[in-house]
């Protein structure tokens, strides 16, 4: 009991410190992060029928919103597609410029403040259910999203024909649903462990979370 109050306190005063940092070193975790991000879109498995592959960065952009909350994980992943449109190579591949993948990067930001929103503002959103319907939201709505119609604008553009939406799917999508899964459940599971059930940034429903059970 002694140990699992001393970790609950200890991720309390994480999350309150992260809330209560200055800016600039706000900033620096952001940058931080988008390097992480970068890193683990060298994790990568190349399909042969689509140009777009197989990566870990999706895992980083669900934990930025975990860990840095809406805005500053949004400006992570900002930071991560601004710098990797800019020439910087850590886009999958050690790749940069904008690609087929172009639109998956806007994504990225529009899902991190997504979940970002829910993990800040609300303690039940800490769950793992909850948490995990969430990221399984952003994936499939707000990174495939953008990143199926931009796919649907650049192949034309660069000599590729889409015969159809179905086509479209196969080569942007579905091959990729059972990863993006497992990467959501692996990124609920540990956004569960590591965020605080108690309130540190006025959540309006800090005076109920402790009559719920929270799996």
């Amino acid at each position: 009991m002694e140990l699992t109050a001393r970790i609950n306190e200890a991720k309390y005063s994480a999350f309150r410190w992260r809330h209560e940092l200055s800016i600039p070193r706000k900033l620096a975790l952001a940058m931080a992060m988008a390097v992480v991000t970068g890193l683990l879109a060298q994790v990568r498995f190349p399909l042969p029928w689509t140009p777009v592959p197989i990566t870990g960065q999706t895992f980083a952009v669900l934990l930025a919103a975990v860990l840095l909350g809406k805005w500053w994980g949004g400006i992570s992943m900002a930071i991560y597609g601004g710098l990797g449109w800019a020439g910087l190579p850590w886009f999958q591949g050690g790749t940069a410029g904008i690609t087929a993948t172009g639109g998956y990067v806007i994504g990225f930001v529009l899902a991190t403040l997504f979940v970002g929103y829910f993990a800040d503002k609300y303690v039940r959103s800490r769950s793992f259910l909850a948490m995990l319907g969430l990221m399984l939201v952003a994936n499939f709505i707000f990174i495939y999203g953008p990143g199926l119609l931009w796919l649907s604008i650049w192949m034309p553009g660069h000599g590729k024909t889409v015969a159809s939406f179905t086509a479209l799917l196969s080569m942007g999508m579905i091959p990729f649903i059972a990863g993006d899964i497992t990467k959501a459940i692996a990124a609920a599971a540990i956004a569960r462990g590591v965020t605080t059930k108690r309130a540190f940034n006025g959540e309006p429903d800090k005076d109920r979370w402790a009559n719920w059970r929270i799996p």
